[in-house]
């Protein structure tokens, strides 16, 4: 069974990864709203609904379907990492693995002796999609490496005006989640209205 989007959410309320109030991500962009799907992750029935929720909808492919028993699930560290076991393991894919910065000014990258493979089969896998560029980044760096992404999964879809295109990739996602984002304190409403703001670290 796949869980709806309604539902998706009050799960996500429950256990404390929505929330409601004034938030301003590092970007600078505000919103009354902020999303942290590790925190609902955490709780381990919940976490196992919307990983097997999110791989039927994968499966649903055919054409990934067939591709299961050699496809790679990779994901961006380390928000990905919990989401991305979930569909592997359900799935049953052939094998989980991660990009990750050395610092935050540095691009993704694998650890040492960790390589794509030519033509490998790869499927994204995230918590959150809101600008793409974390994927997009992900999926220039597979692609580099000679691997081929044949679709991105996530848990929520959160689109930002800015939000980068995967056409013609299929994209699969248990919710989509249409918050209102100000570009900056000139344009925030909740800024004019005075209700105190609360910096996020992603």
């Amino acid at each position: 069974m796949i869980p709806t989007g309604d539902e998706v959410v009050q799960m996500l309320r429950e256990t404390g990864g929505l929330r409601s109030g004034h938030f301003q991500y590092p970007s600078g962009v505000h919103t009354s709203e902020y999303l942290q799907v590790a925190l609902t992750m955490t709780n381990y029935t919940v976490a196992k609904v919307l990983s097997v929720g999110l791989s039927r909808l994968v499966r649903g492919n055919s054409e990934i379907r067939a591709m299961i028993p050699e496809l790679s699930i990779v994901a961006p560290a380390t928000g990905g990492l919990p989401v991305a076991y979930g569909v592997g393991e359900a799935l049953r894919a052939r094998q989980v693995y991660w990009a990750e910065r050395e610092s935050e000014k540095e691009p993704l990258s694998f650890r040492q002796f960790m390589q794509v493979q030519k033509g490998e089969k790869v499927l994204l896998v995230d918590d959150i999609l809101r600008s793409g560029r974390k994927l997009s980044e992900l999926k220039t760096l597979v692609e580099q490496q000679g691997g081929e992404v044949v679709g991105l999964a996530v848990l929520v879809h959160e689109p930002m005006s800015s939000e980068l295109s995967f056409d013609p990739l299929p994209l699969y996602s248990l919710a989509k989640f249409n918050t209102q984002h100000y570009q900056d304190s000139r344009t925030c409403e909740l800024c004019a209205r005075g209700i105190p703001v609360e910096k996020t670290r992603h």
